[in-house]
């Protein structure tokens, strides 16, 4: 009798590529500039990202795109969540901000675009060359998902 056994890596969805957008944007506009530059159609998703722990709760906005003919699915995230609290100590006003990561280890970069499906690494490259060609944007660049401790977060 054959016998076997399940690794965690047989749950997970290593097939995509991850590209890592700096820009000076806020989600929902980069999500416009997209669909106009790239000819696709991000909506927002209607779920998050949500992570509890001890320190405070995050919660990182997803907008999707799916492309049925080709079985494609796209994904901007935003890589950071700020939580802000007032406090109204005798008087005054103040607040404080307790800045979240969703892949810590690259705090630099703004948002996530995770590409399901098999893509080619020309067409890749052509995408992150249009992303490029955006006012708006800084940089964009391939990240290699396989080297990040927290990839597991960008399983959903």
């Amino acid at each position: 009798m054959q016998i076997h056994s399940l690794e965690l890596e047989d749950f997970s969805d290593s097939n995509y590529t991850l590209i890592g957008i700096h820009a000076v944007l806020e989600e929902f506009k980069l999500a416009y500039v997209l669909n106009e530059t790239l000819n696709t159609k991000f909506v927002r998703a209607d779920y998050n990202l949500d992570f509890e722990n001890k320190n405070n709760n995050a919660s990182f906005s997803i907008y999707e795109f799916r492309n049925k003919k080709f079985s494609h699915d796209w994904f901007l995230i935003s890589n950071t969540y700020i939580d802000e609290t007032v406090n109204e100590p005798q008087g005054f006003f103040t607040s404080n901000q307790i800045k979240t990561y969703l892949i810590s280890e690259k705090k630099n970069i703004d948002y996530f675009l995770k590409l399901e499906g098999g893509f080619q690494e020309q067409y890749v490259l052509e995408i992150i060359e249009k992303i490029k060609s955006v006012h708006q944007v800084i940089t964009a660049y391939l990240v290699d998902h396989h080297t990040l401790k927290s990839k597991d977060f960008l399983i959903f």
